[in-house]
């Protein structure tokens, strides 16, 4: 894996084949310095964007790209910091750049996320001669992942052009949720049988241990707090991972105070922080 600095005023949206992800963001919820932990995968002329937050469509306008611009996205659960974005990219969609976006969703989180975030404000912009406004269907090209047999969670998947992507059930929220059976939906992506990126998650070393026993993952992108309980893994949840999963963990997902853990993370054997506006590829 390299690590590169993205200096150009225009973000490309392309490679020449390696896969990339750029960080658009890679702070928490609460983060004011940094943006929210909002990646774009991109391989030759494909991308996916993986979650779009309230900050996401500022953040993206500094690269000199619209939300309009991003073909494919996919959303790992419905914390703002993951979804605000959301309404600007349906309605753009619709009614500016009159074209659909994408989406890789499952049914179940369809359902969850039209209901209970995005409905209030999409559904009544437009109502038919039988008084009934719009649906999720209007606004997106759904793309569904399919389920995978023998795996030891709710594992899908998904070909999106030359990108491979495994969408795998994590334990995120409530903070009372023993295990992903029993978190609201929330998922962690597997990109290429190469990389894993946890999304949001509590620390859950069977996720780690055994997927990376499965892939053997080159990079683990691994969300986290600098205090342990709540519903994020703490560095120092992390640190307990065995010594050769540590040095292939990059931190994200964490708070403006970063800088004043780094000799803890360094302390402790992980790889270190991944960081906004760099790409990481893999050749």
């Amino acid at each position: 894996m390299r690590a590169r600095k993205n200096h150009a005023k225009q973000l490309e949206l392309t490679t020449d084949g390696t896969l990339s992800l750029f960080f658009l963001g890679s702070g928490s919820a609460f983060a004011k310095q940094l943006n929210q932990n909002n990646v774009l995968i991109i391989k030759g002329s494909d991308h996916v964007m993986i979650d779009c937050g309230t900050k996401a469509p500022s953040a993206l306008r500094r690269l000199g790209l619209s939300v309009a611009d991003i073909e494919t996205f996919l959303i790992t659960h419905s914390h703002s910091d993951h979804i605000g974005g959301l309404e600007e990219v349906m309605l753009l969609g619709r009614y500016v750049a009159k074209r659909a976006p994408r989406i890789i969703i499952t049914a179940e989180y369809q359902e969850i996320l039209w209901d209970q975030s995005l409905r209030g404000g999409a559904e009544f912009n437009e109502v038919g001669d039988d008084g009934k406004g719009l649906g999720f269907e209007d606004f997106w090209e759904i793309l569904r992942p399919q389920p995978l047999a023998e795996y030891a969670r709710d594992t899908r998947e998904i070909q999106v052009g030359s990108i491979n992507l495994k969408l795998v059930r994590t334990n995120h929220f409530p903070e009372q949720s023993g295990s992903w059976e029993q978190s609201n939906y929330c998922v962690g992506v597997i990109i290429d049988d190469r990389v894993l990126f946890t999304g949001d998650t509590q620390f859950d070393p069977e996720l780690i241990e055994t997927y990376d026993r499965r892939f053997g993952f080159e990079r683990i992108f691994h969300d986290a707090q600098f205090w342990t309980g709540g519903i994020h893994a703490s560095v120092e949840e992390i640190a307990t991972l065995p010594k050769e999963i540590k040095r292939r963990v990059l931190l994200m997902h964490y708070g403006d105070n970063w800088r004043e853990h780094s000799d803890e993370v360094r302390r402790h054997g992980i790889k270190g922080f991944a960081k906004e506006g760099y790409f990481y590829d893999f050749p």
